[in-house]
């Protein structure tokens, strides 16, 4: 914990124990010391919460069902959201304690709170975990961490200088079938590894602005604290509502918005966590247009295939590892396919589907406890969203590119390199 946080829950837990000492039984329920298999107020991870809709949603309400922590304030540019996870929040506790907040400078100042849930757009994932990890708060925040390869190691640097847990929403690290087939692939069963495929989508996005609308109060929506380190451009309520996805400057396209996943799966299964591809080639159609696919290959030769057809519809976010005796497949349904029946014992059902974050989120409150690297920390999430970047910069220039992951730069390609950062808008920085 950060030292406020084990200072504070000391004193809690030593107040409590004397005050037990000097009064009847009868006036300290045991629920209060933990006696009764309940959690200890003093020992539960206090979370504050980030920008919560939809996905947010899904992961605080996992982590609120959990005995060993405790939402205690939410943080939202829109008042309705504020109001509707406060008023969740007061319903499960039965009180009315849950702080508001608008601007998560004032929530994350709060010597109570242990960590922090991150669900906002992706504009806002690395600035808002850079600025938790400042405060000193842990911090679990959902996918993509970045929108550019400079981000990622902004905030791999950040994290590590401050100390604190991080972990990715990548949950499919802790599904049960994806781990399955990464236990496969590196065991050598499926013969020395020759291709790792990561399921992603048509990577375009548009610079083109939705039209202007009266901008709403501030308490309403506040649209500055919304835009962030974006450039500016005029309200339009779709945005907010979700409809900034597939804009350039809130979004990475879609070999990220899975990719961040997928590629990642694929590092993992490859044991090339602390590295990424150094060739880069987008395809294109026989009529010569773009095509969605890039193909990437490791110095050791290894092929990464980002593609979005082709699948054998095991679910979305599909990975496949191909080796010289065969290979393996799966996807968010848990069901997975092999190339033999040589491998068919190898397999089992898993019945959690790959969207589910409730392991991933127990990995989490457990390394915030005992201090122990999530397996989606920050350095190999930063490793997995840097080679989705890299393919995304590929397709945006229509051609191959050469990249060195230990100097981190593109070889011989100014263009290529200029697009490993995009401008902040003031007074923002990392």
């Amino acid at each position: 914990m950060s030292t406020h946080s084990v200072k504070r829950r000391e004193f809690l837990k030593t107040a409590a124990l004397a005050s037990a000492a000097a009064v009847s039984p009868s006036v300290l329920p045991g629920k209060v010391l933990g006696l009764d298999g309940s959690v200890a107020p003093s020992n539960k991870i206090a979370l504050g919460a980030i920008g919560i809709q939809h996905r947010g949603l899904t992961d605080l309400k996992v982590f609120m069902e959990r005995e060993d922590v405790q939402f205690v304030a939410i943080c939202d540019i829109q008042k309705k959201q504020r109001l509707a996870i406060k008023d969740m929040a007061d319903q499960k506790y039965g009180d009315t304690a849950c702080g508001m907040y608008r601007d998560m400078h004032e929530m994350l100042v709060r010597d109570d709170i242990d960590a922090v849930l991150i669900a906002t757009g992706d504009r806002w994932h690395s600035m808002a975990s850079i600025t938790a990890a400042k405060y000193g708060k842990d911090v679990y925040c959902e996918k993509p961490l970045s929108l550019t390869i400079d981000e990622s190691r902004a905030l791999e640097k950040a994290v590590n200088r401050y100390g604190i847990i991080y972990q990715a929403g990548t949950q499919r690290r802790n599904i049960g079938n994806f781990q399955l087939a990464a236990e496969i692939a590196a065991s050598g069963k499926l013969g020395k590894l020759t291709e790792v495929h990561a399921n992603t989508l048509w990577p375009a996005t548009s610079h083109d602005w939705l039209p202007a609308e009266p901008e709403p109060a501030q308490d309403d929506v506040d649209w500055n604290l919304w835009l962030g380190p974006c450039p500016w451009r005029p309200y339009n309520s779709r945005y907010v509502g979700g409809s900034w996805r597939g804009h350039f400057d809130f979004h990475g396209g879609g070999i990220l918005e899975w990719g961040s996943h997928t590629v990642d799966l694929c590092q993992w299964a490859a044991q090339k966590d602390d590295t990424a591809p150094v060739k880069y080639t987008p395809q294109f159609n026989a009529d010569g247009s773009k095509g969605g696919e890039v193909y990437a290959w490791y110095a050791d030769g290894l092929k990464l295939v980002m593609r979005s057809s082709g699948w054998l519809g095991l679910g979305t976010c599909s990975a496949r590892y191909v080796g010289e005796e065969g290979w393996v497949e799966t996807g968010d349904s848990g069901r997975m396919a092999v190339s033999s029946d040589a491998l068919r014992g190898e397999l089992k059902y898993f019945g959690m589907p790959g969207t589910s974050p409730d392991t991933h989120i127990a990995e989490f409150c457990e390394c915030v406890k005992t201090r122990r690297n999530p397996s989606a920390n920050v350095n190999v999430a930063a490793q997995s969203h840097i080679a989705s970047h890299c393919a995304y910069i590929a397709w945006q220039l229509g051609r191959t590119v050469e990249f060195d992951p230990v100097k981190e730069v593109f070889l011989n390609d100014e263009d290529a390199n200029r697009m490993k950062s995009r401008a902040l808008r003031a007074p923002y920085s990392f």
